[in-house]
């Protein structure tokens, strides 16, 4: 429907009066019309006026009026649902700044200065005793990657790899292993060590930011001191997120790896391919060429058994941006939301999409592969 579009964009861009008139005529339309209710109630919230936010959230997720558009209903829905267990969570919401009306850079955005309280103050005791009674072990990998040695050095892995240790820290996790611009040989020795931690935890995390490859449908971290001259340097220089996925498949409960890695990669022109074209089909999400091997130009989709969730900072096929500011608005999101209590995880990476969202005009849209068993709740923090 046009009205909510142009009420997007609106939003997107801070113009809060104009998303609010445009999305009150598309519900005058479709009184029952989820991404309009749910696109007032986010206008609402950002305009501070969370008794009606929670009203249109509410009437979203009693919506029946799918229509036509059931995909987009049933993500304005979900949306909903999370928006009103943050309410509910007593927290007050991230403050998301309105997205530039101009793209000053294809790789970035202008982002604010990280002020998420949990980065500098911890949880009190008795949260974090809630927390591990009901989840019990959980560990974290955080590695990020930003002084590259044959690529461009990007500015906010590091310092998102910071964040993210200070505030699983500060959520009462275990066990934090921290790995900054590593090389390969110390990016494999950081994932093989922090598999035996896995294997005595409920929850396994690992976190990385940096650059990142597709070839042939297969994923890759790079580590600094990648060359890549060639495609079949790939499988020597580099480490594949299957191994990463298999050192933490020992937790009994929850294995979680999160990727803020889907930014241009800087060797997908320039690497020389090899090998033998052939007409095939090749599962390569962008860039590739039909051939013995497709180099993708950042990460692709994944394949998710069992209890895993994949968390892609940009789902595949778009940029995850750097931040103009110390840290990327997935990294901002992220460390807000993971701190606030009661909301469970799939909840809370749908507020991180829509923060980053938000954040980003709709240029950035995080994506999460995988699901979890029904069986039990999944909490970075729990309610008491």
């Amino acid at each position: 429907m046009e009205s909510v579009s142009r009420g997007d964009t609106y939003r997107y861009a801070g113009n809060l009066e104009k998303a609010r008139i445009d999305y009150a005529k598309a519900i005058e339309v479709m009184k029952d019309y989820a991404p309009a209710l749910t696109g007032l109630a986010l206008t609402y919230e950002k305009m501070g006026d969370l008794t009606n936010a929670r009203v249109y959230f509410e009437r979203a997720i009693s919506s029946r009026n799918i229509d036509n558009a059931y995909d987009l209903s049933r993500s304005a829905i979900e949306t909903a649902r999370a928006r009103v267990a943050a309410l509910e969570s007593g927290e007050l919401p991230p403050v998301i700044p309105p997205a530039p009306a101009k793209v000053t850079s294809e790789t970035s955005v202008p982002t604010l200065p990280l002020t998420a309280q949990i980065v500098t103050k911890p949880l009190s005791i008795e949260r974090v005793q809630v927390t591990a009674s009901k989840h019990g072990r959980r560990v974290a990998l955080v590695i990020g990657n930003s002084a590259y040695q044959k690529a461009s050095v990007l500015r906010n892995p590091a310092n998102d790899a910071t964040a993210i240790n200070a505030s699983l820290k500060n959520l009462g996790f275990d066990i934090v292993k921290v790995s900054l611009n590593s090389s390969r040989e110390d990016l494999i020795a950081a994932v093989r060590t922090f598999a035996a931690e896995a294997d005595n935890a409920e929850w396994a995390m690992v976190y990385y930011s940096g650059h990142g490859i597709e070839v042939n449908g297969r994923n890759y971290l790079i580590p600094i001191d990648a060359t890549l001259r060639t495609d079949r340097d790939v499988e020597f220089e580099t480490v594949a997120v299957d191994q990463v996925m298999s050192a933490i498949d020992g937790a009994r409960k929850l294995k979680l790896v999160i990727l803020d890695a889907c930014r241009n990669n800087p060797f997908a022109v320039s690497i020389q391919k090899t090998g033998r074209k052939e007409v095939s089909e090749i599962d390569s999400t962008s860039g590739g060429e039909i051939g013995v091997r497709a180099i993708g130009r950042g990460l692709g989709e994944v394949k998710i058994k069992g209890a895993s969730l994949v968390v892609f900072a940009a789902k595949h096929g778009q940029t995850a941006l750097d931040g103009d500011g110390d840290n990327s608005p997935f990294t901002i999101a992220l460390v807000q939301r993971i701190a606030t209590p009661g909301v469970e995880i799939n909840k809370l990476f749908r507020l991180v999409r829509d923060d980053v969202m938000e954040a980003t005009a709709g240029r950035q849209e995080p994506y999460t592969y995988g699901s979890l068993p029904g069986r039990e709740d999944y909490f970075f923090v729990s309610t008491k």
